[in-house]
């Protein structure tokens, strides 16, 4: 299956935090984007259509979160006759503002060595491919 290319403007380099359980990835900036498009769509499809990616990469992503967390973060229905959908628990919620504050925080803290870090890295643009 071909994939569908899209013409972006490279993103400026940032540090990102991820929160690790074991080997497995609890939250980060995609699984966090992910929880902000199911709040807002109020569906699993409709957040990973809009975060470019399959059903099954967002189910995936939305079950791991669910199991690595002391109470699911996402609470999903059966689609059928009345719809379905899915919405963040009252734990999803505080999680991702957790994390999001986490985040804020830890590019602050390393705000000054980031950027001298920069230097090390390529410019964006050699890093997109090409169509």
């Amino acid at each position: 299956m071909k994939r569908k290319t899209t013409s972006r403007v490279p993103a400026p380099a940032r540090p990102r935090l991820r929160v690790l359980l074991g080997a497995s990835i609890a939250i980060g900036p995609g699984k966090a984007a992910l929880l902000e498009a199911i709040a807002r769509h109020g569906s699993i499809s409709a957040a990973a259509r809009a975060n470019g990616m399959s059903y099954r990469r967002a189910w995936n992503l939305v079950d791991t979160m669910n199991r690595c967390f002391v109470t699911p973060l996402v609470d999903s229905s059966a689609g059928g006759a009345h719809g379905g959908g899915a919405q963040l628990t009252e734990l999803g919620g505080e999680v991702l503002a957790a994390y999001q504050e986490m985040e804020t925080k830890a590019a602050r803290a390393v705000a000054r060595e980031f950027k001298a870090f920069e230097r090390y890295l390529a410019k964006a643009e050699a890093t997109t491919p090409e169509a």
